[in-house]
């Protein structure tokens, strides 16, 4: 690979054994409204090149469904997944827009991010030197053009599951979708996996419970776990400087591999390759003294499981 900075770690050939076969079940890459580090078709053939399975595409604000058909016919036999994200640029929590990415064949319906409730209301700093999401700047020059969407809620004041989450819960549901609560707060994430596991829904996954507006305490996450949610440990978090390394390892061990999902949240200019991101987690997790089947399990049992190209859990 010739665009890999000096500054950034190059996995081992151990690791990247290790997480042959894995989906990347978080990943941004063009074309996104955003600058991009690589796009998908060739991302695709790299994935390839290193014994990855496939990767989901994810996008704050356009469904994905039909760029990774695209990417799936351009290079048979990879697994390339959809998605959708429910941000005001789909119309929020919005069933109809589900329905649709369902019948289109996304696989991932991530909750609100960019405009939930608890992103707008997140007062948190992240730690001194943490390098911010590249979506922020979109999000400010889309309120200095008067376009701020309304923050998308899913709970109502009075903490119970809004009618319209349901739907979206329910039509989850019904296609066999995966579940991703996105830049939620702790206490919606709790009361959404409650609601989705009444109406149905098999595959759930916390996002990033380390991230600076979610910082979801390891208490709740032991019995989010309990309930069959995921918990998604991402490469960039830590490597951002969003959360130390020692905690998100601590976290990991807290709730137990099993509980947990590797992922990368790669794809920014400035952060490593994307086809590194899973095989650089090994290398940690090794070093941290994590088996070789729990670094398995986390990095590609739970992401096959979670990216529907399996019908039941190992």
């Amino acid at each position: 690979m010739t665009d890999r900075p000096a500054t950034h770690p190059t996995p081992s050939d151990h690791a990247r054994t290790l997480v042959a076969g894995a989906y990347d079940i978080h990943v941004h890459i063009a074309p996104d409204l955003m600058k991009r580090r690589i796009d998908d078709l060739t991302l695709a053939a790299r994935f390839a090149e290193v014994g990855l399975s496939g990767f989901v595409l994810k996008s704050h604000y356009v469904p994905t469904a039909e760029r990774a058909e695209v990417v799936r016919t351009a290079v048979p036999g990879f697994g390339a997944v959809g998605a959708i994200t429910l941000n005001g640029s789909v119309g929020g929590m919005n069933p109809i827009a589900v329905e649709i990415a369902g019948r289109g064949g996304a696989q991932f319906v991530w909750l609100p991010t960019v405009d939930s409730a608890n992103e707008r209301a997140c007062t948190a700093a992240g730690p001194e030197g943490a390098t911010p999401p590249m979506w922020v700047q979109l999000q400010e020059e889309l309120r200095a053009a008067g376009m701020t969407a309304d923050p998308v809620d899913v709970l109502a004041p009075d903490g119970s599951v809004l009618e319209a989450t349901r739907q979206v819960l329910r039509v989850i549901a019904a296609h066999d979708m995966t579940l991703a609560t996105g830049h939620l707060g702790s206490d919606e994430i709790a009361a959404v996996v409650d609601a989705a596991a009444e109406e149905g829904v098999r595959r759930m996954v916390i996002t990033h419970p380390e991230f600076t507006s979610q910082r979801v305490d390891v208490e709740r996450q032991r019995r989010l776990a309990a309930k069959g949610a995921l918990l998604e440990r991402c490469f960039t978090t830590p490597y951002t400087g969003k959360v130390s390394w020692e905690v998100w390892l601590e976290h990991i061990r807290a709730v137990g591999p099993e509980h947990s999902v590797l992922s990368s949240d790669l794809g920014q200019p400035f952060n490593p390759p994307v086809e590194d991101g899973l095989a650089l987690l090994a290398d940690r997790l090794l070093a941290a003294g994590f088996s070789e089947h729990e670094i398995r399990t986390m990095a590609v049992d739970n992401t096959v499981w979670l990216a529907g190209a399996t019908k039941d859990r190992r």
